[in-house]
C-alpha cells in the first residue's frame, strides 16, 4: 500500500507542476502581447505627431514666403522623412493649406491670414480632417 501512495503523491505533484507551468506561460504570453501592442501604439502616435510637425512647418514656411513674396502660391517640400504640400489661395483673406505626409500618416493644417499695413496677421490656425 505504501507504494501506491507514493505514486499518487508523485502524480499529484506532476499535475500541480503542469498547472503552474500552464498559468506561467499564459501570463508571460499575455504580458508580451500587451508590451508589443503598447510599443506599436507608441510608434504610431510618434509618427502622427511628427507628421503634424511637418504640416505645421509648412504653414510657417508659407508665412515666411508670403511675407517676402505676396504672389507665393505654394510648393512641395521634403521635411525630414516626410513631405509637405503647401497651397496658398485667396485675397484679401489668404488661406494656407499645409498637408504633411509621412509613410501612411497624413495631417492637414489650415491657416487663415490677412495682410494689414504690409504685415501678415494670422486669424485662425486649425487641423482639418
Amino acid at each position: 500500500m505504501k507504494r501506491s501512495t507514493t505514486h499518487a503523491q508523485s502524480g499529484q505533484a506532476l499535475v500541480a507542476l503542469l498547472c503552474f507551468m500552464a498559468m506561467a506561460i499564459t501570463i508571460t504570453t499575455a504580458a508580451v502581447i500587451v508590451t508589443l501592442v503598447n510599443a506599436q501604439t507608441t510608434s504610431k502616435y510618434t509618427l502622427g505627431q511628427e507628421t503634424l510637425s511637418i504640416a505645421e512647418s509648412g504653414i510657417d514656411n508659407a508665412m515666411l514666403r508670403l511675407a517676402r513674396d505676396p504672389a507665393y502660391t505654394g510648393e512641395t517640400l521634403t521635411v525630414g522623412n516626410g513631405t509637405v504640400t503647401i497651397t496658398v489661395s485667396g485675397s484679401p483673406t489668404i488661406t494656407i493649406t499645409s498637408v504633411g505626409t509621412m509613410g501612411n500618416f497624413r495631417r492637414t493644417i489650415e491657416a487663415t491670414a490677412s495682410r494689414t499695413n504690409n504685415t501678415l496677421v494670422i486669424s485662425s490656425w486649425k487641423e482639418t480632417p
